[in-house]
């Protein structure tokens, strides 16, 4: 039996969860890692702070560090950022094995993707790109891209991991044959967050007397980075023309556009947003577990949206851009909550008001039950069949 290898730049918080499941399920997996910033802490760009996640990152599985030559050493600094000559060294050393990488947009990922399968090694290919984003991709740049893609790099990979529908959509624009395509959903950590759905639940209402929110509120909950991607003064603006005083606003995160934030907020006079400032991983379930709707209302760049999943785990109904990469799985129109066009301000007031106050979806079936198919048990038992 195969080992499972992953090849990522840096120990991901959504990541290693699915790593120590995948040993638990019987699966020899571990992870090669090019980078150790999340492990020592290090100042991330988008959310404007030192960010060192609080859940373990290296329990369950096995994991090495290779030294980087960048010199311009990260994995916030582009393609040359990450260039660890001697993983690339290693593939020629192990014994024949299945080898995921995560995309090809750093110079050890690309030469891995194009090396591998000389040792022998069973290569496979998750990149998260959505067909509807790349779509718009337009100009000579992209058809020298889609060409380098289509006859070097593709024929060089053994499987395709989508994750989801519009990733499946882009790898058959390219003709990969549905026998090199596995679904490997992007997934959180269910079982984490279902178990804090539970805890939490009785304790709904001290959690909004904490947050000085009334126990009636209407709560909208927004969770990511404060920077142009994510959209926020979108969901401000839309909060803003909802103009409802029993709804409130919590905006879990930090960024570049806080600024922005806070004058919208002060000069609207809004006593019922919150901003949270940067949120880590073990506390982020106590605003999940006070909301009523999840909102995601992000443009291209989004190729997934994982908090999506998180919040689904609390069983919250979610509205989501259509430009998320999530959204035409995670989100059943009318059912568990809506997709809107990205950018619309006033669709997104108005779905905001048909779920909290006219209380329109259908729930024939819940986030949870949908979520559940987007976890790390739907992986363990698709990936297992390479080994």
């Amino acid at each position: 039996m195969k080992s499972i290898i992953f090849i990522n730049s840096h120990p991901i918080q959504y990541f290693a969860p699915l790593y120590k499941s995948m040993n638990e399920h019987g699966i020899t997996t571990e992870a090669w890692y090019c980078s150790d910033e999340s492990i020592k802490g290090a100042r991330d760009k988008q959310f404007g702070v030192d960010v060192k996640w609080d859940i373990p990152l290296l329990e369950g599985y096995k994991s090495r560090f290779f030294k980087n030559y960048s010199w311009k050493p990260s994995h916030s600094t582009g393609f040359f950022g990450l260039m660890n000559l001697g993983m690339i060294r290693e593939l020629f050393r192990i014994p024949k094995s299945v080898i995921v990488v995560h995309g090809w947009h750093y110079f050890t990922h690309l030469s891995i993707l194009l090396l591998a399968k000389l040792k022998g090694h069973t290569v496979c290919l998750r990149w998260e790109m959505p067909q509807n984003q790349e779509a718009l991709k337009q100009g000579f740049k992209q058809s020298v891209r889609s060409a380098v893609l289509r006859y070097l790099l593709f024929p060089r990979i053994s499987y395709f991991l989508n994750i989801g529908t519009q990733n499946r959509m882009l790898y058959k624009s390219y003709n990969i044959a549905d026998s090199r395509l596995i679904f490997c959903p992007y997934s959180v950590d269910n079982k984490r967050f279902r178990s804090e759905h539970e805890k939490l639940s009785p304790s709904k209402n001290a959690l909004r007397k904490k947050m000085n929110i009334p126990e009636n509120a209407k709560v909208i909950v927004f969770s990511g980075k404060y920077f142009d991607k994510k959209k926020p003064l979108d969901l401000l603006d839309a909060f803003i023309r909802l103009n409802d005083v029993n709804c409130w606003l919590i905006m879990v995160g930090e960024g570049e556009l806080r600024a922005k934030m806070e004058t919208l907020i002060c000069d609207q006079q809004l006593t019922n947003v919150i901003l949270t400032g940067f949120i880590n991983q073990s506390q982020i379930s106590e605003y999940y577990a006070v909301g009523d709707v999840f909102v995601m209302c992000s443009t291209v760049g989004e190729t997934w949206g994982l908090s999506v999943n998180e919040a689904m785990n609390f069983n919250l109904p979610v509205i989501v851009s259509d430009l998320t990469g999530c959204s035409i799985d995670l989100v059943k129109n009318g059912n568990n909550g809506y997709v809107f066009k990205t950018g619309n301000i006033d669709e997104l007031t108005l779905r905001l008001k048909e779920v909290l106050i006219e209380k329109k979806l259908s729930w024939t079936s819940s986030s949870h039950s949908i979520v559940d198919i987007y976890s790390y048990n739907t992986v363990c038992k698709n990936i297992a069949q390479l080994t």
